[in-house]
């Protein structure tokens, strides 16, 4: 099987002590790319550096709505410079992590929306999908993306909406991210999601180190880890991993024009 792992944070700290290894480990299994996406503009400099290491990871470079108190101004200033600066680069692939977090409480929810437009907007001038955090607001990034219209659409980061909140993204253009969260035997709710999915409507992703899934409880989540979560994801839609793997893979060429 060859996979992708749309969504990953592989410069954090967690990986500092054998992040080269890993990469190796996860190759051998088939997951032949990677994307990794900043999240503020102090680490946007070390995902290019590491990407740039490596010919078969790929940048996504946003600011993101749980560090919203990190952020300022002349943030979105500097991400337009880089977008600008990187236009065209083969290993830049998308505006992200952005989007809404409605979870959080401490979170304003006027910032989020005028950051989370701004960056929409960037997407849209430089011709780059959105890879998106939504949490508790659907109804919300739903009804701004209606407005944005994104010419390349994106990817919905570990997707947990509805069936009928699944269709509205995929008439948008989006992509749905299935990860770990939905191998859990407790979230019945997805498995009735995802059984229903169109094939052509999903990317597998890890979002390591974070959101580890039900075969690996506890432990740190990787690129490695992809082949049992795809394999845990073909067993809920009722399809072989080949399968998953093969449509996962040819979604996120289409989206990323790799």
């Amino acid at each position: 099987m060859e996979l992708i792992d749309s969504h990953t944070h592989l410069d954090f700290a967690d990986f500092d002590a054998d992040r080269q290894a890993l990469l190796a480990q996860s190759r051998a299994l088939g997951v032949k790319r990677m994307v990794v996406l900043g999240v503020y503009q102090a680490n946007w400099q070390r995902v290019w550096d590491l990407v740039q290491s490596d010919p078969d990871l790929h940048a996504a470079f946003g600011l993101h709505p749980v560090y919203l108190d990190q952020h300022r101004p002349a943030d979105l200033t500097e991400l337009a410079d880089w977008l600008t600066r990187l236009a065209g680069h083969r290993q830049l692939c998308a505006v992200g992590e952005i989007g809404l977090d409605f979870f959080l409480p401490s979170l304003d929810r006027q910032r989020q929306q005028a950051l989370f437009e701004a960056q929409l907007q960037l997407a849209r001038d430089c011709g780059l999908p959105a890879l998106l955090h939504v949490r508790r607001s659907h109804a919300a990034v739903i009804a701004t993306l209606k407005r944005f219209k994104l010419p390349r659409g994106g990817i919905i980061h570990a997707f947990a909406g509805s069936q009928e909140e699944a269709r509205e993204y995929v008439k948008l253009g989006f992509k749905l991210g299935l990860g770990g969260a939905a191998t859990w035997p407790q979230a019945l709710r997805m498995h009735k999601v995802i059984a229903g999915l169109p094939l052509d409507s999903v990317v597998l992703e890890t979002d390591s180190p974070d959101m580890a899934p039900a075969m690996y409880p506890g432990q740190r989540n990787s690129p490695a880890h992809l082949p049992a979560i795809c394999t845990a994801l073909a067993g809920i839609m009722a399809i072989s991993p080949e399968q998953l793997a093969a449509a996962s893979t040819a979604n996120a060429c289409r989206l990323f024009n790799w």
